[in-house]
């Protein structure tokens, strides 16, 4: 066989995954027979990157109730003991003592407790943009979260595909070396009986067509297990586990329904990274106004108790005396906050407006990357179509051919060229059909991804 089988067993498998040997089938082990979906379901469940993504949803979660809970009033109390001078009455009637000695016997404890409680009316949106970005950003961690889930589903496609891919290369070679033993005993017989086609020349070509085929066939096994294990891997299943798929040939699903410029405007729709980049947008845009709203004050209403005690101090009720030490008070008050730099500010909203520029440039590359992406998948998937039908009448017809060339052989009317070269074509079509299939299922599974298809998933 050509080089050209070789390349075609293994394209899509051997490069699917890193993972270790896939065992063989052991009584000890728990037998599982999972069909696609139930892959894909069992991978995104286990995924670390989709948890990853559930986590920053979380996180950003907790960041939409902080900014609301700043509506709300907030209370700062504080409680204090400790060592306060003794103080009468007589020491401010009828006149106040200016020159009282300090004097450590007259020392007395004090507790105070005051309380502020504010709440805030205005803040000219410092609350409110961090919650219309909060709440956006909220979004953008959902359709990140369905961007990876998306992403482990076309990874295990490639996986499952590449298993049934490997197992369709197995039983072609199977077939082509069940041919090779025919051929090499019809040969040995013609040979003992001393026909005129017998020609052991024939016997070293059935030979190192042989060892080619055997060669094709390791490298098939070794793709096989390969993908099965990175498909293990993939969906978490520990050593204990044999695991089998349900499908047992590679066969072509019907197309997707629409043409390019439909799946471009259902991929506007409902692709993750369109939704993460208009949710993102807006979220950055909110930062920016929260931002500038740092340029204007706070208005508040404050209300405030406080609450002193000492001893040895006697209490003086005046107006315009307030004791530290030996008090209580409390009243409400409107205020205004206004806070003043000398560039930070400006600062922090040009940062914030280089991110939001940052992620509009970002917008423009996808707005033109998706759309080729479609079109590419689209046009693979095509190609791969028109190639297993044409390959599939090609390796139809190179059967007959051999099996025409073979009745003429036996007559003795034919040679072993024309047998060989009906199996070598046989075999290549066959081949290709078989990886044309591959490529069309993983160009329609990378189609379904452009277009932001969610997985199929079995309740």
């Amino acid at each position: 066989m050509k080089r050209h089988l070789s390349i075609t067993l293994v394209i899509g498998v051997l490069s699917l995954a890193t993972a270790g040997n896939a065992l063989a089938g052991n009584p000890s082990k728990k037998k599982l027979v999972f069909d696609l979906n139930t892959c894909i379901k069992t991978a995104i469940t286990a995924a670390p990157e989709v948890g990853e993504a559930q986590a920053d949803l979380d996180l950003t979660t907790t960041k939409l109730q902080e900014a609301k809970a700043y509506r709300y009033p907030q209370a700062d109390a504080m409680a204090l003991f400790g060592p306060a001078p003794g103080a009468k009455r007589e020491d401010l009637s009828p006149t106040i003592n200016t020159d009282k000695p300090f004097s450590i016997k007259e020392m007395t404890w004090f507790t105070s407790a005051d309380l502020l409680v504010t709440q805030p009316l205005w803040t000219f949106g410092k609350i409110s943009e961090n919650i219309k970005a909060a709440t956006h950003g909220i979004e953008v961690d959902k359709a990140k979260k369905q961007q990876k889930a998306n992403e482990v589903a076309l990874e295990v496609k490639k996986y499952y595909y590449g298993v049934l891919l490997a197992r369709e290369m197995k039983d072609l070679l199977s077939e082509l070396q069940d041919y090779m033993t025919t051929g090499k005993k019809k040969v040995q017989e013609l040979i003992k009986h001393d026909a005129p086609s017998g020609d052991e020349m024939d016997l070293y070509k059935l030979d190192a067509y042989s060892g080619t085929i055997n060669k094709h066939m390791a490298e098939a096994v070794r793709g096989e297990q390969l993908a099965l294990a990175a498909l293990k891997t993939r969906m978490a299943l520990g050593a204990d586990v044999d695991l089998d798929l349900a499908s047992k040939h590679l066969t072509m699903d019907p197309d997707p329904s629409g043409d390019i410029e439909t799946f471009i405007e259902r991929a506007r729709l409902q692709r993750p990274e369109y939704k993460q980049l208009k949710e993102g947008l807006a979220a950055r845009t909110a930062l920016v106004d929260a931002a500038k709203a740092n340029y204007y004050p706070d208005i508040f209403l404050a209300g405030v108790v406080s609450w002193a005690y000492a001893d040895k101090r006697d209490r003086i009720d005046n107006p315009y005396l307030t004791d530290r030490f030996q008090h209580v008070y409390g009243g409400l008050a409107l205020g205004v906050k206004w806070h003043f730099d000398f560039g930070i500010t400006s600062a922090k909203v040009a940062a914030e407006q280089a991110q939001l520029n940052r992620l509009q440039s970002t917008k423009s590359y996808a707005e033109a990357y998706i759309p080729l992406q479609i079109r590419k998948a689209w046009l693979d998937m095509k190609e791969a179509e028109q190639v297993a039908t044409v390959t599939k009448d090609a390796f139809a017809n190179a059967k007959k051919w051999g099996a025409a060339a073979l009745a003429n052989f036996d007559f003795g009317i034919g040679n072993s060229r024309d047998v060989f070269e009906a199996l070598e074509v046989y075999g290549k079509m066959k081949a290709d059909y078989y990886q044309a299939i591959y490529n069309y299922e993983m160009a329609k599974a990378t189609l379904e991804y452009a277009i932001g298809e969610q997985p199929m998933l079995s309740n």
